[in-house]
């Protein structure tokens, strides 16, 4: 059954023994990201965290605990959508993606159980008093101090929130966009959003100031945990996040309509904020900011967003997420989005068998993909294929192996490729866009990517020698040991 908000995912953490109550308070300056990293440092990704008493900059206890690691785990990132293993997502949409209209009444009826399943998934918009309305706040009232929007690292411009769904719609064809961006908090009732120029919302925000057009905004706290999830998700900009947190769901996300625009927002958000930006006024700084890189982004100009209301649950807990040297929760976020999406980049690379970007590639810097061989060049095809799709363009590293190398094990992808490598032969450059994050590119977005033919050389690649086998044990060998293995008296 699908969790349909963020408490609902708390106690389905809490029961599977995986969530941990901090009751001492603590800091929010700092201290809070000190003990979620050690946490989240440890091996399986350390266990939910749950910050009861959080006290405030401006000094006092919260009132609003803060939730942090919700998704930092295979097993719960499972758990947030619904699923035993990631994969099960994936084999839903090659199963959809693999339709084919069958011939004859029965066959075409035999259809309908799945297309009626896509049919049920469209949000829902709900009437009355939405759990996330439970208080509204508005005008003199705003003051975003009394949340716990932690501030992460020593260098970091000040608090941040960091796990949100942000909801704009193209001015042009209507179309909603829910984002995941980094919001400074820079005022009583104004932040910073970091849309990086890749983004969807940062597009319909330079389509509103061209028109000079203020641009209503709204910030989700909360909600149901696939939505949460959808709003990382590298999704084409006519997708909206809403109906895809549908189908991982299984069942319509439920929307209210927001009090002081016309966007719609998550009923069970645990908090949202409403605003708007006014193209008409300068950018303002923001940052520096601790990211996911492991290095500090340096402080550049961005939107402002003046908050027009404050809507919360009666209770509301502030979930967050912490970036930094990886590995971190946010790694297991973008391991779901490799597995789901693996599909749908066969889809055009059909070569493909297996694809993973390591935590310590961050994404972006390194990704390993195995392949079924056919011809001579093939890996290279591969590589501009991949960096022909969506935000895969950005890839920094590719390594292209062989169908028989697991690339879900690093030591594995990397023991395998650099014996197969002549560096000067196997190795390509090219140029292209680069994460707005990275900070060894030529230029701002712009910089160079290498590509590693990891595979086994064919002689139309230059290669005439013999090519030698991998060591293996022989089955009958490894029979007998394993029969004695009891009796060897040794422990591993």
């Amino acid at each position: 059954m699908a969790l349909d908000n963020l408490r609902a995912f708390l106690g389905a953490i809490d029961a599977n023994g995986d969530l941990v109550r901090v009751g001492r308070a603590i800091s929010v300056d700092k201290e809070l990201t000190e003990i979620a990293d050690r946490c989240m440092k440890s091996p399986g990704g350390g266990p939910a965290l749950l910050f009861e008493h959080p006290t405030l900059q401006r000094g006092g206890v919260s009132r609003f605990p803060v939730a942090v690691n919700l998704f930092g785990s295979e097993q719960r990132m499972a758990l947030a959508l619904g699923v035993t293993h990631l994969d099960e997502i994936g084999d839903r949409i090659a199963d959809l993606l693999n339709l084919k209209v069958p011939e004859g009444l029965f066959g075409k009826l035999a259809m309908l159980p799945k297309l009626a399943e896509v049919a049920r998934f469209p949000p829902k918009t709900v009437g009355g008093r939405p759990p996330c309305q439970d208080t509204v706040i508005r005008e003199q009232d705003l003051d975003l101090s009394q949340f716990p929007v932690p501030v992460c690292w020593p260098q970091d411009g000040g608090p941040y929130i960091t796990l949100p769904g942000v909801i704009t719609r193209d001015p042009t064809t209507g179309v909603r966009n829910v984002g995941m961006y980094r919001i400074q908090v820079i005022g009583r009732n104004e932040v910073a959003m970091h849309w990086q120029r890749h983004k969807v919302g940062a597009a319909h925000w330079r389509e509103m100031a061209e028109r000079r057009e203020t641009m209503p905004v709204a910030i989700a706290l909360g909600g149901d945990p696939a939505s949460i999830y959808a709003a990382s998700a590298p999704l084409p900009p006519a997708i909206d996040e809403f109906l895809f947190a549908g189908f991982l769901r299984r069942a319509p996300v439920r929307l209210a309509k927001a009090v002081t625009s016309d966007l719609e927002v998550p009923a069970e958000a645990e908090v949202v904020l409403e605003g708007y930006v006014d193209p008409r006024e300068a950018l303002v700084l923001e940052g520096p900011f601790g990211d996911h890189t492991g290095f500090y982004s340096l402080a550049d100009y961005y939107p402002k967003v003046h908050i027009t209301a404050i809507t919360m649950r009666s209770e509301p807990i502030w979930p967050h997420t912490i970036v930094g040297r990886p590995p971190m929760e946010d790694y297991y976020l973008g391991h779901a989005t490799e597995r789901i999406f693996l599909p749908l980049l066969k889809l055009t690379l059909p070569e493909i068998v297996d694809l993973h970007m390591p935590a310590e590639g961050i994404f972006h810097n390194l990704v390993f993909v195995s392949i079924d061989k056919q011809y001579p060049g093939q890996a290279y095809k591969v590589m501009n294929g991949l960096w022909g799709q969506g935000l895969m363009s950005l890839a920094k590293v590719i390594v292209v192996v062989d169908k028989d190398v697991s690339v879900r094990d690093p030591r594995e992808a990397w023991w395998v490729a650099l014996n197969h490598i002549d560096p000067e032969r196997d190795v390509r450059f090219t140029r292209g866009p680069i994460d707005v994050l990275d900070h060894a590119s030529r230029g701002f977005t712009f910089g160079s990517k290498m590509g590693i033919d990891g595979t086994r050389k064919w002689k139309e690649e230059g290669f005439t020698r013999e090519w030698p086998d991998k060591i293996e044990m022989d089955e009958e060998t490894k029979r007998r040991v394993d029969a004695m293995w009891k009796e060897l008296g040794i422990d591993l």
